[in-house]
């Protein structure tokens, strides 16, 4: 059986090992806890060990929790994972961040969708930000094209940016995305958060700056192929 109490435990050691490398506050990095593909079981041990924050990619298994666990009102649950612009109603509802909008056509229909709700919908950029074709996200060129499209938005709130670095990415890759969350907090007040870091590349991601690490099977175990 997973300890995930253990594990999260030990994620959270190494938050705070790559915070003072970093020179750098533990409490600015917070853990998004990756729960796709898991069963209601670990979610609701994880919980029990303090964790707040899960991320979820495949919308109607995400539901199926949300519902299950509305209970626990404070779960904050993130959506990670492309968007099918058919998806973006269920979304826009269940949800109360969004990480992976990369395209204004998805961002307009999470605003109309969202309208009526009493908060607005927290979301970040996806940035593709190695430039590989096989991975979502915005291009750095593109980038501001879509903000513009945000700032007309009512019912977002643009958070910050999110970003998948290639694997086995250099140091470089994780300051260039640093550098374009500076630029872009300079622009938008309300920008607080870099979505960037998991198990491998956590370490390369606070020393950039970010302010949240999306790790999966270091408290889960290995997923399940979906």
């Amino acid at each position: 059986m997973i300890a995930i109490k253990d594990n999260i435990a030990e994620v959270e050691l190494q938050i705070s090992s790559a915070c003072q490398q970093a020179h750098r506050n533990t409490a600015e990095v917070t853990l998004l806890a990756v729960s796709k593909t898991k069963p209601m079981s670990m979610i609701e041990q994880a919980y029990e060990a303090g964790q707040r924050n899960f991320g979820e990619s495949y919308v109607q298994e995400a539901i199926e929790k949300i519902t299950a666990l509305q209970d626990k009102t404070d779960i904050c649950w993130h959506f990670i994972g492309p968007i099918q612009t058919n998806k973006t109603k269920l979304i826009a509802k269940n949800f109360s961040w969004v990480h992976s909008i990369d395209r204004a056509k998805v961002a307009i229909r999470l605003n109309e969708h969202r309208f009526g709700q009493d908060t607005p919908l927290n979301i970040c950029l996806q940035v593709n930000i190695s430039g590989e074709e096989s991975k979502s996200g915005v291009s750095v060129n593109e980038l501001p094209a879509l903000l513009n499209t945000i700032a007309e938005c009512e019912n977002l709130s643009l958070r910050g940016l999110m970003a998948i670095p290639e694997k086995n990415a250099s140091q470089a890759s994780f300051t260039c995305m640093q550098n374009l969350f500076i630029s872009i907090q300079k622009q938008y007040p309300s920008v607080d958060t870099l979505s960037m870091g998991m198990s491998a590349d956590m370490q390369f991601a606070i020393n950039a700056g970010s302010t949240m690490v999306r790790i999966g099977s270091a408290i889960f175990g290995i997923r399940a192929h979906k």
